[in-house]
């Protein structure tokens, strides 16, 4: 048996060979297969072959992934060979009597690492030449300048020799990422362009062509993007994630057509122009961010330091096989990336917070509180606006959960939205404002504005930091207080967080009925535990003064959570019914919950205020049952309303 591993984000791979059927893994030097990481355990899993199947059992206490499979400590599961085994830091991978297969994740890691070696040698060498910081700083975006740097580069890849004989298996190897990556790209500019325009100007740049491009292999190049978007049958996919996702999955099929048509110099070509695309986004631009930032399958991207940059794609975090070419490369890139918003980050201040243009949040941290190196964080801005029959069909919500949080907005409840980090708190907050009537005014206030409100009459509000004085500063608190003199209808805190909480709570019991705020916590009883901590911090009250503050500012509060597949589901929906003057305790009340673990359903339970939206028809009991599935329509909307004769 034959077992390849390495670390995660090394592509490098090693191996080892034994007879034995039994292959024991761990930390020390005693089994077969060591691998030096605090993460193993001394003694962490073992391996056996029995009847031609494999056996994996955990040894060890923390938990291993097999495939997609966790396994705990002294539990065991089958798998096969080529199948990835993810120990610690380390992934295995066991051959038995034929090679193992390489997953698409591994293979373009390895690939990606192999490009980066190149753009780094060749990045070294154009530094000996000039000055690429005075270039990108004095003569930005100028056509003389990136024509100087393409034909730079042009000398340096001739000087390395980088397309002799010998590097043809090289170039081979790669060449098959080059024109998969080329065929999204040309997909996300063809895109839509008012459907992705602010993400189209932040991302777009004449780099993505060199200016030393050769008409007839870029007519070759045309061809064979025609050719690949044929055999994919990408026109018939339903929309762009759908397609860039088939291209990413489906290329390597379709690639043993389009290798015979890839003569020597098409393929020195093709190499060159990614050369030289990669290093013009390095100087210029975004670097190795600037593909991952276009594509729309992607949803957050994580730069842990200058070679691991981990993406979300689908809910699932992975790594993205890219690399900045140093920490300075990396420093330089956040700072143009802030630069562009209007903040800065350095030495004295090294923390931001930010937004792009198209909304996407950004969050960097530099060296000295960075101890590893310049760490960036951006949580991609949706390119369309999610609604709620869009949640409905991803069973993130039922339809008599999302009718009666309708009937809740109109009938002007305060709600407060809480889950934790990444669960799609704003999107529900997004969503939820969608239902406010036209008439009403709105007050939005956010730290960095990510909330898209469909109606005219929205002031839009944004937190301000301190300038290089130290003074100027506007807080979230500060903007709540402001809106109160502004006359709205509704309040939309984005997130409470701090002593903008008591404001907040305040707004919602002196006539401003129909506000909504989002909070992190883990369920609808520690929202509210979270809430009196929050009000703390503003000012000293006692807590049951707190606690009848919350009962009469907040109506609703609904409860999201993250399944451990990345997908995101409204798990309760309670009513804050009143406070118990005996227990000293508000009273909360599921009306819907997720008692099966599979589905949101109703308890039974109505709310106080039932009364209210039966009267102005805004919700039939049959959906509280969820004995239908589809909203109130504008003809029964006009029917008289259903005596309301139920207990509660």
């Amino acid at each position: 048996m034959k077992v390849w591993f390495n670390k995660v984000h090394e592509s490098r791979r090693q191996s080892i060979e034994t007879d034995s059927t039994e292959i024991t893994v761990g930390r020390d030097r005693a089994n077969v297969l060591v691998l030096q990481s605090p993460m193993v355990s001394k003694r962490q899993a073992l391996i056996r072959r029995e009847d031609g199947k494999l056996i994996f059992q955990n040894l060890g206490i923390n938990s291993c992934m097999v495939g997609d499979t966790e396994v705990m400590g002294s539990d065991s599961v089958q798998f096969s060979a080529g199948e990835t085994v993810r120990v610690g830091p380390f992934s295995l991978t066991f051959e038995t009597d034929e090679a193992a297969p390489i997953s698409r994740a591994e293979l373009e890691t390895h690939l990606r690492s192999i490009m980066a070696d190149l753009e780094l040698r060749v990045h070294r060498k154009l530094l000996s030449r000039f000055d690429l910081y005075e270039l990108e700083t004095n003569r930005l975006g100028d056509t003389n300048s990136i024509l100087l740097l393409e034909r730079h580069i042009e000398d340096v890849c001739r000087e390395l020799n980088l397309f002799g004989t010998e590097n043809d298996p090289l170039l081979d190897e790669i060449i098959g990422l080059v024109l998969r990556d080329l065929l999204v790209n040309q997909l996300i500019l063809e895109s839509d362009r008012e459907q992705h325009d602010s993400l189209a100007k932040l991302t777009y740049n004449e780099y993505d062509v060199p200016q030393t491009l050769v008409p007839e292999r870029e007519t070759e190049l045309r061809s064979l993007i025609q050719f690949g978007t044929e055999r994919l049958e990408l026109a018939q996919q339903p929309d762009l994630s759908s397609q860039i996702q088939r291209v990413e999955y489906k290329f390597a099929e379709i690639f043993p057509l389009i290798r015979p048509h890839l003569h020597k110099e098409f393929r020195r070509y093709l190499v060159l122009r990614r050369l030289k695309k990669d290093l013009k986004d390095t100087v210029f631009g975004f670097g190795p961010l600037q593909d991952l930032l276009r594509a729309p399958t992607i949803t957050e991207i994580m730069v842990v330091k200058s070679d691991q940059i981990y993406v979300e794609r689908e809910g699932v975090l992975e790594l993205s096989g890219r690399r900045f070419l140093s920490d300075k490369v990396t420093e330089s890139i956040i700072e143009r990336i802030v630069a562009g918003v209007g903040r800065r980050i350095d030495k004295s201040q090294p923390l931001v917070d930010a937004r792009l243009p198209d909304g996407s949040r950004v969050n960097a941290i530099i060296p000295p509180l960075a101890v590893r190196g310049p760490c960036l964080t951006i949580r991609k801005f949706p390119a369309f606006r999610f609604t709620m029959d869009d949640l409905i069909e991803r069973r993130s919500i039922t339809s008599a959960a999302a009718m009666f949080l309708r009937a809740c907005v109109v009938d002007r409840r305060n709600i407060l939205v809480s889950g934790g980090t990444g669960t799609g708190k704003t999107t529900m907050l997004n969503v939820l404002s969608s239902f406010i009537p036209q008439r009403d005014r709105i007050v939005t206030i956010e730290d960095t504005t990510e909330l898209q409100l469909h109606q005219d009459h929205v002031v839009t509000l944004e937190s301000k930091h301190k300038n290089v004085e130290g003074t100027g500063e506007y807080t979230i608190r500060d903007l709540v207080k402001n809106a109160l003199r502004m006359r709205p209808d509704r309040i939309i805190v984005g997130e409470c967080r701090g002593s903008e909480a008591l404001d907040m709570l305040q707004a919602m019991n002196t006539g401003h009925d129909g506000s909504m705020t989002t909070v992190h916590a883990n369920s609808t009883e520690d929202v509210l535990k979270r809430l009196e901590v929050l009000v703390l911090m503003a000012v000293e009250l006692p807590v049951v003064s707190i606690q009848r503050q919350i009962s009469s500012a907040v109506d609703i509060v609904v409860q999201i959570t993250r399944k451990p597949g990345g997908r995101r589901i409204v798990t309760q929906i309670s009513e804050i019914a009143g406070y118990d003057q005996e227990r000293n305790e508000l009273i909360v009340h599921d009306i819907f919950n997720e008692r099966d673990g599979t589905s949101l359903q109703p308890t039974g339970y109505m709310p106080t205020f039932v009364e209210s939206l039966m009267e102005k028809n805004l919700l039939k009991l049959e959906f509280l049952y969820g004995q239908q599935d589809r909203f109130v329509s504008e003809e029964e909307a006009a029917q008289p309303a259903r005596p309301a004769t139920w207990s509660r």
